[in-house]
Formats: C-alpha cells, sequence, structure tokens
C-alpha cells in the first residue's frame, strides 16, 4: 500500500543516511586528528590510561632536563678535581727539586704560593647553578635520577646521591663556612699534615729536608684522595650518562605504547572513508528514489 501521509520508504532511507554521516564524521574526526581515541567517550579506558601516561611522560622530559643539570654540575666538578691534581703534581715537582742541595727554597716556594693560589682559584671557580661540588661542608649532593610509578600507583622521585666530605682524605679540595666562602683550613689541601701543616698552607723557605720529606708524603696522600675523587665523579657522569639514555629511549617506549592505544590506522581510515561517501552517495540516491515515489501518485488521478 503506498500512502500520501507515510512514507515508510524515505523513514528507512533517512534513517540509513543518518548512521552513515555519522559514521563519515567520526572517521573525518580521526583523519584529521589523527586519533582513534580523542576523548573519554570513544574509549574511557584507553583514553583513561593514554591520559595518565602522556602526564607521567611530561615528568620524565622534566628529569631527562635535571639530569642534564646535573651532568653539567658532575662535569664540571671533576674538570675542577682533574685540573687541580695537575697543580698538585706540580708541586710534588717543586718539592723535588727544592731536594737538591743549593737550591733556594725561597724561590721554590714563590712557584710553590702562586701554584697554591691557583688551586684556590680553580676551587672557588668550580661552580654550576650555585652548587660547588669540590668545595663545601660535610653533605650530600643530589641529581634527579628517574620518575617512578609503581604498581600501586603511587609516584616518587629518584636521586642519585653524592656525599661530601671535608677531611684530609675526604672528596672536597676544601671546606666552606655557612656564607658560602670557601674554607681554606679543612678538605684535602686545607687539613693540616703534622708539622708541616697543609698543602695549602705549607711554606718551604726554612723546611729541612726532612720536613720537605714529611710534605712530599703529605702531597702524595692529598693526590690519592683527589684520584679517589675524580674517580668516584667519573663514576657518577657515566651514570647519568646511561640513566639519560635510558630516559629518553623510556619517553619514547611510552609514547609509542600510547599511540598504540590511541592513535587512528590511517591506512584503514582512509579506506572507511572512501568507502563511507560512497555508501553517502547511495543513500542520498534512495531517499530521492523513496521520496519520488509519492509524486507517482499523481499519476494514478490523471484523465
Amino acid at each position: 500500500m503506498t500512502s500520501i501521509n507515510t512514507n515508510n520508504a524515505a523513514m528507512a532511507a533517512l534513517q540509513t543516511l543518518r548512521g552513515i554521516n555519522q559514521g563519515l564524521q567520526e572517521t573525518q574526526s580521526h583523519v584529521s586528528s589523527g586519533y582513534r581515541v580523542g576523548k573519554a567517550s570513544d574509549n574511557a579506558a584507553y583514553w583513561s590510561i593514554a591520559t595518565t601516561m602522556r602526564s607521567d611522560n611530561k615528568a620524565l622530559s622534566a628529569v631527562s632536563d635535571a639530569l642534564g643539570l646535573g651532568a653539567a654540575k658532575v662535569d664540571t666538578a671533576y674538570s675542577a678535581m682533574d685540573s687541580a691534581i695537575d697543580v698538585v703534581g706540580d708541586i710534588k715537582a717543586k718539592l723535588v727539586a727544592a731536594t737538591e742541595n743549593g737550591v733556594d727554597k725561597a724561590k721554590v716556594q714563590e712557584e710553590i704560593s702562586q701554584l697554591q693560589q691557583q688551586l684556590l682559584s680553580i676551587a672557588q671557580s668550580a661552580s654550576f647553578s650555585g652548587e660547588n661540588w669540590v668545595a663545601g661542608a660535610t653533605g650530600t649532593k643530589s641529581v634527579v635520577s628517574t620518575f617512578v610509578r609503581d604498581a600501586s600507583n603511587a609516584v616518587s622521585v629518584k636521586t642519585t646521591d653524592y656525599a661530601l666530605s671535608n677531611g684530609s682524605m675526604g672528596n672536597v679540595l676544601f671546606g666552606m663556612t655557612t656564607t658560602g666562602a670557601v674554607e681554606t683550613s679543612t678538605g684535602i689541601l686545607g687539613t693540616s699534615n703534622g708539622a708541616v701543616g697543609s698543602v695549602f698552607a705549607m711554606s718551604i723557605t726554612t723546611f729541612t729536608l726532612g720536613q720537605i720529606q714529611s710534605a712530599l708524603t703529605n702531597v702524595e696522600s692529598a693526590l690519592k684522595a683527589m684520584t679517589s675523587a675524580g674517580a668516584a665523579l667519573g663514576s657518577i657522569s657515566k651514570r647519568i650518562e646511561l640513566q639519560e639514555n635510558f630516559v629518553n629511549a623510556l619517553s619514547d617506549s611510552i609514547d609509542s605504547g600510547v599511540g598504540r592505544l590511541v592513535d587512528a590506522n590511517m591506512e584503514e581510515e582512509s579506506s572507511k572513508l572512501s568507502a563511507l561517501q560512497t555508501q553517502q552517495q547511495l543513500a542520498i540516491q534512495s531517499l530521492s528514489i523513496a521520496n519520488s515515489s509519492s509524486q507517482n501518485i499523481l499519476t494514478l488521478f490523471r484523465g
């Protein structure tokens, strides 16, 4: 039966067209944004996971920046320690020269004094971003190493620590006062060692041969402590480098994992878009045919 009040065929065609248009709109959104899951209504579970992991990745990006800053601090300290080792090696050579009979110890001391002042200059200059790892009071320096989310979803920041010690066999050249000034009476170079004093303060002008030998022993002990401190700084520098590489790889892995959850498959979406556009054209044609059936009734009333 054909009715002019109710066109069932047209309503069916219209419903089909609406469904196709909705699918076409979703597909176009996927193509334009690149996301299969762009909002919570698309897939609440995947959207929630992706949002959390993107947030964690921002934290890892901050960790990467902090590692770069930490690496700069450690590299500055290592360079200073390495330079100080060379200077103390020169002082050692001057002491050996002073053991020769007839050598003017006062002249040798003039050279040693300049080297001692160079050591102070190195310690004062070895600061990066307000932190000095070769001159300081006993305490702990830290570098942010990673951001962690555990199985219970608790988050925390982990650090790599470096404990400063300002004793004669510690790992800083000099100590530091509470006001931030270098303290030349403590540290590897500042701590007094017997009658000949510290490496930084000793003056060989009136030293006997035995005292020069004692000074050589003190310098050798200082070199041993400085070499140990340099090795420790080098180890931390290597660890920071490895951690930087790991954090960068981890960040890439998280990006890749999030992409698998929410990114659109562009080849699939392209094929779907073409199919839906064809279906849309056919649905429009079907609706046009259904609507034209009412016009055909007029032919029944023509004489």
